[in-house]
């Protein structure tokens, strides 16, 4: 198994990474809407959340597929999780036939945000930017 940890560690990372650029570039192409979204759960300033949200969500996530700053991204990118399964997925506090599918989502975020904090101390593995500098210091 120890011959697969440098690819199994690169294919993490770009597994990790898959949704939040994804969800970035979908925010950004429809910046309207996500404004709109986040503003209807009250949060402040939806337009800055909204312009934050989509660019740690697409440069963190660049960040994790290239393993640069990859600690950082991972520590950001879950903590955003977390933040966002409780404000977003809350299934607690919607109807009953909403609640099932908010509940995989908010278990969906906890998750992920295990992996990501497991970059966070673990780092990028050996294919990645992180790894190259830090052999070049």
């Amino acid at each position: 198994m120890h011959s697969l940890s440098k690819p199994l560690t690169l294919i993490a990372r770009i597994l990790l990474s898959a949704i939040f650029i994804s969800a970035g570039f979908s925010k950004l192409f429809g910046f309207d809407g996500t404004v709109a979204y986040i503003a209807s759960k009250g949060l402040p300033a939806p337009v800055v959340l909204a312009a934050l949200t989509t660019a740690l969500e697409i440069l963190g996530g660049i960040a994790i597929v290239i393993g640069y700053k990859t600690r950082v991204a991972g520590l950001l990118l879950g903590g955003f999780t977390i933040i966002a399964a409780f404000i977003f997925h809350n299934f607690w506090a919607v109807p009953a036939d909403q609640a099932y599918i908010q509940n995989i989502m908010f278990m969906k975020n906890l998750s992920m945000a295990g992996g990501l904090f497991l970059l966070t101390v673990f780092g990028a593995g050996s294919l990645s930017i992180d790894s190259k500098v830090a052999v070049n210091k």
